[in-house]
């Protein structure tokens, strides 16, 4: 069959993960030049059929040959090679909704480090402070403390009316503060001090129990996040009183040639670190070595593993981000997604999703991305006026992101996807 005929019929059956959404097991003819707003109305038909209580119709994303389909099916055949002969599976599943601008968070200075957790926001500021913010755009606190810019922040804990979170700064330390979220007041219990040059990343492990830090210095040092000083942990004589006690790290990892410039825990005992030295590696924290690495060939601005998919994302110096599986025995880049038009600088996985990530850069674009569509994001998230410096997610449904435009910026889709 000539697949590139538009008069050219198909035989296709629809498959779907999401079984309240599921259709007949029948094969259908189609057009070969059908798009994904036939394959839409089509499907949305035979819901309506099976299911006449169906109210509205849902927009689906169909999942051809292990990749989104972006263009006319003949099309996308053609460039996968696949035969038109036998019966097609199309899966079909619910479109991630469109995210829509919800706030816009003036700070004084640019908006280098964001994490976002269930409804509050940490961001970290260029003029050195620290601020807290509800998920739907009140400002909680200004925190000063660091005497240089902020370019980490990490929620730790959250203990009934009690939040607990780290910094970490150019000043060289890094800071663990207790916020009394009913009096809304802050205070820093311990500063830490083991970098030479300024942090520029940071992690909390997953039981909340240390943190992880990496520096211009191109060390990473692993500290305790206890908030008093128990297990040993190594104490110098009390700074001033207003910056708690000064903590020394638990070990310091040396290996990166060159700034370290993303840390993430992928277990309790495994800590992932990119570099500026065109270098991913994965370091087992007990015995102070290196499991692996990975070379790349620009500086990697950062890196992020999902445990969902156990896959790598990197943002670079070329504008590429690249999907790495540390675990596979053949070539290691398994997609490239090519779109921004300026530096990647910070990249975040979906915190449910494991085809979903965000991507924000230096052409002051934040991008939402889906793995099996790796030629064009799902969808650009616009309106920071220069460039991006950081993302993450606060729900499957709220996105965040910080600017040199002095902006912290708040989209939130309609509602969180179900799970495909």
């Amino acid at each position: 069959m000539d697949v590139e005929s538009t008069e050219a019929q198909l035989q296709v059956k629809f498959i779907t993960k999401q079984e309240h959404y599921a259709v007949p097991d029948n094969p259908y003819a189609l057009q070969s030049n059908v798009q994904t707003a036939e394959l839409n109305t089509l499907v949305n038909a035979l819901l309506k059929e099976s299911n006449p209580d169906l109210k509205k119709a849902v927009e689906f994303d169909f999942l051809v040959c292990g990749e989104l389909l972006c263009t006319p099916l003949s099309e996308h055949l053609q460039e996968k090679g696949a035969s038109t002969e036998e019966t097609l599976e199309i899966e079909y599943f619910e479109r991630y909704p469109a995210p829509r601008p919800q706030d816009c968070l003036m700070h004084d200075d640019w908006v280098s480090a964001v994490q976002a957790h269930v409804n509050w926001i940490l961001t970290g500021c260029y003029d050195n402070s620290i601020h807290i913010w509800s998920t739907k755009g009140q400002h909680k606190l200004a925190i000063p403390g660091h005497t240089s810019p902020v370019k980490a922040v990490s929620w730790v804990s959250f203990n009934n009316d009690q939040g607990v979170f780290v910094s970490g700064s150019h000043d060289q330390s890094a800071m663990l503060w207790v916020w009394n979220v009913e009096g809304n007041s802050v205070d820093c219990v311990v500063t830490c001090r083991g970098h030479e040059k300024g942090v520029e990343c940071l992690a909390v492990s997953q039981d909340a129990a240390k943190f992880v830090t990496g520096s211009w210095d191109n060390n990473i040092c692993i500290w305790s996040a206890n908030l008093s000083d128990v297990d040993n942990v190594p104490v110098r004589k009390k700074s001033k009183p207003d910056h708690g006690s000064t903590r020394e790290p638990l070990s310091t990892l040396k290996g990166h040639r060159e700034a370290v410039s993303g840390v993430q825990w992928m277990d309790y005992n495994t800590v992932l670190s990119s570099g500026w030295d065109h270098l991913i590696k994965l370091w087992d924290c007990e015995l102070g070595g290196i499991k692996q690495e990975i070379a790349g060939n620009k500086a990697f601005f950062d890196a992020h593993w999902s445990p969902h998919s156990n896959c790598i994302i990197t943002a670079s110096a070329d504008r590429h981000i690249r999907l790495y599986d540390p675990r596979s025995t053949e070539s290691i880049v398994k997609t490239t997604f090519t779109s921004h038009t300026g530096w990647v600088q910070s990249l975040r996985w979906s915190k449910t999703k494991d085809t979903l990530f965000l991507s924000a850069g230096y052409d002051g674009q934040v991008k939402l991305w889906e793995t099996r569509s790796p030629r064009t994001p799902l969808y650009d998230l616009t309106g920071h006026e220069d460039k991006v410096l950081c993302c993450d997610w606060s729900n499957p449904a709220l996105l965040v992101s910080g600017s040199s435009d002095n902006t912290l910026r708040i989209f939130k889709a309609k509602h969180a996807m179900g799970d495909s």
